[in-house]
Formats: structure tokens, C-alpha cells, sequence
């Protein structure tokens, strides 16, 4: 496997992670045995929101069921579904008086709901301990099946966030066990059944084109979703997918402008946004 293509870029340096903020969410996920995506992807971003007083807590266990070329998320030993889990997490939000908490998962195909059912729990215990919090879920696809999906749109989170990814001619390279017109019919589906705001995510910098992504945004804003991030991929390591290019950020500037010209009302795209990245301020 190739390594990154070159040197990161000034634009893509971050500074050091140490914060009162920091250590003090450090401290309360630890304590409550909960994982951050935050952490377990590597999120370059982890300093910034942490010291703004925000995580996205990941639920369902560390490891993943699959195996994508791009996520430092590991794939090994499936936990078993912690029926304490919901409760632990949502006694961290009080502890951290968060007013927008985001949930994500590792995906889970060796359960037969995907996990919906404990993203239903957790919202559940959430909405009891912060009832007037608001929640962003982003989820997996739940493998084309409409029982979790309806559970998903049950638990009514303010917004329901999938992840594209990227376009859907490199799917095979990068998302080989997923596809892209499910994840666009999930979008759309939680929309029309239940008027959920939705949301997506697309990396760019692994070998798309402009005119691929243009498309994608159109498709992305006929399947219903109004809200959109964009960011720059960065190789976990040498055994991930190499970096083909780093974008300037005024390439940023300009993909955004033409995600709102396909449709999509709110576009955050710089190149270290993430799914969730001020996901708070989003809302």
C-alpha cells in the first residue's frame, strides 16, 4: 500500500489537544466506561470541540463490523449490546451540560436491528435526564432494513444524519461494502416518513472530480437532505487509502457555493470539517 501522496499542507496543522475543557470530558467519558468517535477515528478536530464543551459519543462498542479502507475505526470482536450504556451516557451529558448531544456507531451488521434499537434506548435515556436537549443521530445504513430505520424515525431526533461518503464511482475502493443509492433512499426515506431534518457528509481528496461531486450534490439534494459537510480526507495511516490530492481551502469555499446552488440550504465545508464538526451551532 502506497503512503499519502505528500506532506500535509499548512492549512491542515492543528494545535496540541490540553484544555481545562479537555481533560475535564476526558476525565467524565472515562469514568462512565464511553467512547467518543472522537477518539477512536483519530478526529483531528477532538481538541477544538472538546474545549468547547462538546463530543460525539460513540455507542455499540469500539470495534466495527466492517472493514472501509478510509476509517481508523477498527474492525475485530463484536461487544455485545450493553444495556447499561444508555443510562451511563446520559448521566455524562448532564455532567457535561450539553445542550446538543450528537450519537453515532460503529455499523453493526451482526445485529439484527444494526443497533437502532440502542440508539432508541439511548435518546430514551437522554430525553428523561435533558429534556430539552437537542439530538443529532449518525447512524449506519442498517443494511436496507425498514424495521430499524422505523425506530430510528420513532425515537425523533432533531436531525438524522448518513454519511455519503463520496461519489459513487469510487464506492468499490472506498466504501466496498456499502451503496450509495441505499444510503441516498435512507436520507430520503426518514425525511418523507417523518420531516426530520437530514444531513450527510462527503471526504473529498481521493480521487474524485469536480464534475463527480457537482453531480453528488445534486443527488444528495433531490433525496431530501438540507444539510451538508465537507471535508478533506487524511489517511489514518500507510494501510489506509493514500491522500491523491489536498484541496486549498478556497476549493472549499467554492464546493460549498455549489452545494447550495444544487439545493442544500446549510453547507459547512473547510478542509478539517467532519460529520459533526460544531454540529451545536448547526442546529
Amino acid at each position: 500500500m502506497s503512503k499519502p501522496s505528500r506532506k500535509k499542507p499548512e492549512w491542515l496543522k492543528v494545535t496540541g489537544f490540553s484544555s481545562a475543557n479537555y481533560s475535564k470530558i476526558n476525565k467524565i467519558l472515562n469514568s462512565g466506561g464511553l467512547k467518543t468517535v472522537c477518539h477512536e477515528a483519530n478526529c483531528p478536530n477532538r481538541g477544538d470541540c472538546f474545549t468547547r464543551g462538546t463530543a460525539t459519543f460513540l455507542i455499540l462498542g469500539p470495534t466495527c463490523s466492517r472493514n472501509c479502507r478510509f476509517c481508523d475505526v477498527r474492525s475485530g470482536p463484536l461487544n455485545p449490546v450493553d444495556p447499561t450504556e444508555p443510562a451511563r451516557l446520559a448521566q455524562a451529558a448532564v455532567e457535561l451540560g450539553l445542550k446538543h448531544i450528537v450519537l453515532t456507531s460503529v455499523t453493526r451488521d451482526d445485529l439484527p436491528d444494526g443497533g437502532a434499537g440502542q440508539f432508541s434506548k439511548t435518546v430514551e435515556a437522554i430525553r428523561e435526564a435533558l429534556p430539552k436537549a437537542t439530538i443529532e443521530l449518525l447512524t449506519p445504513d442498517f443494511r436496507d432494513c425498514p424495521e430499524a430505520v422505523d425506530l430510528i424515525i420513532k425515537a425523533a431526533p432533531e436531525i438524522f444524519n448518513h454519511n455519503v461518503e463520496t461519489v459513487p464511482r469510487l464506492y468499490p475502493v472506498v466504501r466496498p461494502q456499502a451503496d450509495y443509492q441505499g444510503s441516498l433512499k435512507l436520507l430520503q426515506y426518514v425525511y418523507e416518513n417523518s420531516g426530520i431534518r437530514t444531513k450527510s457528509g462527503l471526504m473529498v481528496g481521493l480521487g474524485e472530480t469536480r464534475a463527480e461531486l457537482r453531480q453528488t450534490f445534486q443527488e444528495i439534494a433531490e433525496h431530501s437532505v438540507s444539510m451538508l459537510t465537507i471535508g478533506q480526507y487524511l489517511a489514518p495511516s500507510s494501510d489506509h487509502l493514500p491522500v491523491e490530492r489536498y484541496l486549498h481551502p478556497d476549493e472549499f469555499d467554492q464546493m460549498a457555493e455549489e452545494a447550495k446552488a444544487a439545493g442544500i440550504e446549510l453547507v459547512l465545508s473547510a478542509p478539517l470539517v467532519r460529520s459533526s464538526y460544531h454540529a451545536d451551532m448547526a442546529v
